[in-house]
């Protein structure tokens, strides 16, 4: 279910646009359902035509708004329709009017936002709902008491957001691009959303599947739940023949899978599942969700180099960077067929895994890479941007002077947005390491946030650092070395991976971000001398697995902005090498 009030939309031209945006519905922009692990029928999609304003960040009202601006697309995107630039001195005002269903009556009402970068005041009906901050994980309030039954309701929101002025993790945003930095992205840039539930209601299923034992368990918050209410458990395989249907009192049961199908890059089998809670003869509430069984771990070997496996079996690792850019949308894919884009074309090239840098997608982007079957490293967007090159700087002078530092509360805005993380990507089957810090960007406390992630999950691996400032914990070693991969050094028992190297450019004409400075680590004029550059890579990998690598990561998926070394042009029109003979290097790194 949709409701826009949209008015003449059209994105602002004047750099390069992906083949999706023609494909943008002004009056339903993304309108799929945003959150495939807990799927209910009803709900109602807000995306479409809201009003803006941009006023100084001490005005506390609106009266006059300054036009319209299209959801989910961040600001400074083409397709919002505004495409300006959101001063830290500045709030971003939206505003617009919804009307509940009267079928929604007696129940609770919950909004949900994806995500919106960064600090997030919310008014219905002028009435203050709640205050959130955060740029990257979703986050809900329930506004039932804020409501007029049957009539329409305002709703409005104020987003202040410092970008890399302030101390929040931002990821590569810069209200000054350049280098490895890309434009800033400012307020909502996913779905919004309303969800009715009856007061008693199922608020997370969290699924941990053991292989070995043939069992998942399952831990269900429930809210406001009494003594006699029954939860009805229903799993079910593909062809939709019942394997268990069991009935418990108990928000914690664990469910036999005899002879499990596991769930890998080669065979993504998920299972669907579905929940409710039942009083007497009535259920109060159902979801949907999906499952794949399957286990991530270190080998137990013991004198030799430690290899990553997979369901009990060595699987070498071989993924691109990915930072989740789109010269249209920004941080927004102008559809969810180009969101799905991206997982495809890197899965078509040979590719078995993903790392996501710096940046928390949309929970349909893991549901794809769920159902394709690829595997995905998760970094925790960087904060302190200010940082970066600071730490190029001490990299520089040696390791041993690197001190990481960061005020009391920016550690705690960085810990609730990690928990906030792993909550939200728990049981998609396809998210197997955590990234906590990249290159130093922001590193502090090193030991105490691997502990926090490994008390949070201990089902996953953690590579506590990727690049640089090693501290000798976690589950993998490390580094980055450009353009030719290395063999990390130093293991102490841990997995040997090279987290980036590549950065092989080339230049299209008619295919780039309207950019005068281009950054490349290494620039080639053509695609046969490319080619040739990139087989080299693949033979110096291909040796370092017979020596116990276990993943390599190749930068990257795609231009951004100024830089030109993706395997495809940022408009994803061009792929730079010949496809098929890079799929074909790509997958003999899995004969080695």
């Amino acid at each position: 279910m949709n409701e826009s009030n949209n008015s003449s939309w059209k994105p602002v031209i004047g750099q390069i646009m992906t083949r999706w945006a023609s494909k943008v519905d002004p009056e339903v922009p993304l309108p799929e359902y945003p959150r495939p692990q807990l799927k209910r029928k009803e709900w109602l999609n807000l995306n479409g035509s809201w009003d803006y304003a941009i006023r100084p960040k001490d005005q506390t009202d609106v009266e006059r708004f300054d036009g319209k601006i299209l959801v989910p697309y961040p600001l400074e995107s083409a397709l919002s329709g505004v495409k300006k630039k959101l001063d830290p001195k500045e709030k971003l005002w939206y505003h617009r009017t919804f009307t509940i269903p009267e079928i929604w009556n007696q129940k609770k009402i919950l909004l949900h936002f994806g995500a919106v970068d960064w600090e997030t005041t919310i008014w219905i009906n002028k009435k203050l709902v709640g205050v959130h901050k955060g740029g990257y994980t979703p986050f809900y309030f329930e506004i039932s008491d804020f409501l007029n039954d049957s009539k329409e309701n305002e709703l409005i929101l104020s987003v202040w957001d410092p970008t890399d002025k302030g101390h929040q993790e931002q990821g590569k945003q810069s209200l000054n691009p350049k280098l490895i930095l890309y434009t800033a992205v400012s307020g909502i840039w996913q779905t919004v959303w309303l969800e009715p539930v009856s007061n008693t209601f199922i608020n997370s299923l969290q699924m941990v599947p053991n292989i070995d034992a043939e069992n998942i368990n399952l831990v269900m918050n429930v809210n406001d739940r009494e003594s006699n209410d029954i939860l009805h458990i229903t799993i079910l395989e593909k062809d939709n023949q019942i394997i268990v249907d069991q009935e418990t009192m108990e928000n914690n049961v664990t469910i036999n899978i005899p002879s499990p199908k596991l769930w890998s890059p080669k065979s993504p089998y998920l299972y669907n599942i579905t929940v409710e809670i039942k009083r007497k003869a009535s259920i109060l509430d159902k979801v949907e969700s999906y499952f794949g069984m399957r286990k991530i771990s270190l080998s137990k070997n013991k004198n030799v180099i430690k290899r990553i496996e997979l369901n009990n079996k060595a699987i070498f690792q071989y993924g691109t960077l990915d930072q989740g850019y789109w010269p249209d949308g920004l941080y927004t894919a102008p559809t969810d067929e180009a969101l799905r884009f991206d997982i495809e074309i890197t899965k078509e090239l040979g590719f078995n895994l993903i790392r996501k840098h710096v940046k928390i997608e949309p929970a349909r982007w893991y549901y794809h890479c769920d159902k394709l079957g690829i595997l995905v490293w998760q970094d925790m967007p960087n904060g302190e941007h200010w940082s970066i090159f600071k730490h190029i700087k001490m990299k520089l002078k040696g390791e041993k002077r690197y001190r990481g530092e960061r005020k009391e509360y920016a550690k705690q805005d960085f810990f609730n947005e990690l928990v906030t993380m792993i909550k939200f990507l728990y049981n998609y089957p396809s998210v197997i390491v955590w990234v906590p810090f990249n290159e130093g960007w922001g590193q502090f406390d090193t030991e105490k946030v691997v502990d926090k992630i490994r008390k949070l999950d201990s089902s996953r691996l953690i590579n506590h650092a990727s690049g640089w400032f090693d501290k000798g914990i976690g589950d993998i070693r490390d580094i980055h070395n450009y353009p030719d991969p290395k063999m990390p050094k130093k293991l102490q028992g841990r997995a040997a991976v090279v987290g980036e190297f590549g950065g092989l450019g080339l230049e299209i004409e008619n295919h780039i971000w309207h950019f005068k400075r281009k950054f490349v680590y290494r620039n080639f004029q053509d695609q046969h001398k490319l080619l040739k550059k990139y087989e080299e890579l693949i033979s110096e990998l291909k040796l370092l697995i017979e020596n116990g690598l276990s993943a390599a990561i190749y930068t990257q998926t795609t231009d951004i902005e100024q830089e030109i070394n993706g395997l495809l042009t940022y408009d994803r029109e061009i792929i730079k090498m010949d496809k098929n003979k890079t799929r074909e290097l790509n997958l003999s790194l899995y004969k080695t």
